[in-house]
C-alpha cells in the first residue's frame, strides 16, 4: 500500500472515532442546563435539587432540604451517558432498599430529559423541561394502584 493511501485511511479512521466519540458524548452534554442548584419552594419550606459535573460522561444530582442548620437528603441521582445511552439513576433513601433504579432516557433534547422505567412501581417517568435559562419544570408520572398520577415541581436557579 502506498504511504498516501495509508495516510488517507489513519486521516478517515480517525475523522470516524472523532466523530463516534462526538456524538457518545452529545447527549449528556445536551443536558449540561441541568447543572446548578434549583428551589422549588412549597408550603412546607423549600426543596433542592443541586446537579455537578462528576465527569465527561456523568452529572451527580441530589434532591434535600434544609432544616434549621441540617441538609436532609432525599435522594442521591447519577446522570450517566454509557453505551450511547444515557440513563437517570436516582437513589431514593427508604425505597427499592435503598438500591439505585435506572430510568432511560426516551427525549433528549436542549430543553428536554424524559426518563422511562416501565417496571418500576412509581414513578415510570420522571421529565425535565428547561422554561428559561433560570426555570425549569421537573415531573414524575405514572401509574400507581391502578391510577394514573402526575406530581409537578416548578423549580426556579438559585445558583449556577
Amino acid at each position: 500500500m502506498k504511504t498516501g493511501t495509508k495516510f488517507f485511511i489513519t486521516v478517515v479512521s480517525l475523522a470516524i472515532l472523532y466523530a463516534w466519540t462526538i456524538k457518545r458524548t452529545n447527549d449528556i452534554q445536551k443536558a449540561e442546563w441541568l447543572i446548578g442548584t434549583w428551589e422549588n419552594k412549597t408550603q412546607r419550606g423549600s426543596i433542592y435539587e443541586t446537579w455537578t459535573k462528576a465527569g465527561n460522561n456523568e452529572f451527580s444530582g441530589k434532591s434535600y432540604s434544609i432544616k434549621d442548620q441540617d441538609t436532609i437528603v432525599f435522594e442521591n441521582i447519577r446522570l450517566l451517558q454509557e453505551n450511547k445511552k444515557l440513563f437517570y439513576i436516582p437513589t431514593v433513601k427508604n425505597q427499592n432498599d435503598d438500591l439505585p433504579v435506572r430510568f432511560a432516557a426516551k427525549t433528549i433534547s436542549e430543553d428536554q430529559l424524559v426518563f422511562e422505567n416501565p417496571q418500576h412501581d412509581f414513578p415510570q417517568i420522571i421529565a425535565y423541561t428547561k422554561i428559561t435559562s433560570d426555570s425549569l419544570i421537573a415531573e414524575i408520572s405514572g401509574t400507581k394502584n391502578g391510577q394514573k398520577r402526575k406530581q409537578t415541581f416548578p423549580m426556579k436557579r438559585v445558583k449556577r
